[in-house]
This record gives structure tokens, C-alpha cells and sequence, in this order.
């Protein structure tokens, strides 16, 4: 699986890094940074998360 940022779309939020801190962080200047794209089984349930609370649907997974 593939996890995808639409970062237009991102606002900061953070809600996003708060479920899945494993693979995503977001930087000094508040944009969010994909530690990992690739996604395996075990962390899809993070990923599932992360993609869920996002309020502005900027992440997405293929």
C-alpha cells in the first residue's frame, strides 16, 4: 500500500502525526512530511488512522 499527501490540501493540522506518529511528522514550519510512503500490513492500521482524522481529506491510500 501506498500512502499519499495531497499538500495543497494539508492545512497542519497535526491530528494526522498525533495517530500515526511512525509515519508521519510534521516540520519546524508546520507542513506534514511522509516518513514512509510505503505501508505494510503491520502499520496500515495507523495509516487507516491517520487517513481517517484528517479534516481536510489530504491523505489518501492506494
Amino acid at each position: 500500500m501506498k500512502l499519499t499527501l495531497d499538500r495543497p490540501r494539508c492545512e497542519g493540522h497535526g491530528l494526522c502525526e498525533e495517530a500515526a506518529p511512525q509515519l508521519m511528522h510534521l516540520d519546524d514550519e508546520g507542513e506534514l512530511v511522509l516518513d514512509r510512503e510505503e505501508i505494510d500490513d503491520s502499520d496500515a492500521a495507523l495509516a487507516n488512522a491517520a487517513v481517517r482524522v484528517c479534516p481536510v481529506a489530504a491523505l489518501r491510500i492506494a
